[in-house]
């Protein structure tokens, strides 16, 4: 499980309250009283983290924010609030894989790199992610096979015609010919 942080900005009170029954979260808690502790965080230290604050303190460059309005609020409620936020956080970073210079979003099927995305089609999206997960190069009947789910030794074009128009959308959107690539065994991403 990836490290979870909460961070109480400017509300000493909230944090000392917490402080004491800090046992029962499943994350970590941290207070800052300066805008300049916000340099401090980095994601080795802190993982996903959420920094809650009042309206007054909140920060306008800082997404991960739970903000409060009004006080009093329940302590039950807060934790709740925050349990929801590391949720969202976990299934984001769960659905985006790294492959080279590029993110694949899970959720939406995209291949992303910078400002440019390609839209991909489910089973181009299920190509990239076992290419990706190999260590080798994949035999055409390989892929026929763990893909697609076909066992039989028809003769077939299937893989090469979606590997030709996946290799084409890439050249078009991303000028890129090198991503998954041709050996004598099959194809690999590079």
């Amino acid at each position: 499980m990836s490290k979870q942080s909460l961070i109480i900005y400017k509300i000493p009170v909230l944090y000392n309250i917490l402080n004491e029954i800090r046992e029962n979260f499943k994350f970590n808690l941290y207070n800052f009283s300066e805008k300049s502790d916000f340099q401090k965080i980095d994601s080795k230290k802190f993982g996903n983290y959420i920094i809650l604050t009042n309206y007054k303190n909140k920060s306008e460059n800082k997404s991960n924010q739970l903000v409060f309005e009004n006080f009093p609020i329940s302590v039950f409620k807060i934790i709740e609030k925050a349990n929801i936020l590391f949720l969202k956080q976990k299934f984001q970073d769960q659905s985006q894989i790294s492959i080279g210079k590029y993110k694949l979003d899970l959720n939406s099927r995209k291949l992303i790199n910078k400002e440019k995305s390609l839209k991909l089609t489910e089973r181009e999206a299920e190509i990239i992610i076992f290419l990706n997960n190999s260590k080798t190069s994949q035999s055409i009947e390989n892929l026929q096979n763990k893909v697609w789910g076909h066992v039989s030794d028809l003769e077939t074009h299937t893989v090469e015609t979606h590997i030709y128009r996946l290799r084409k959308k890439l050249m078009e959107i991303f000028d890129d010919d090198k991503f998954i690539i041709s050996t004598k065994e099959g194809y690999k991403i590079q």
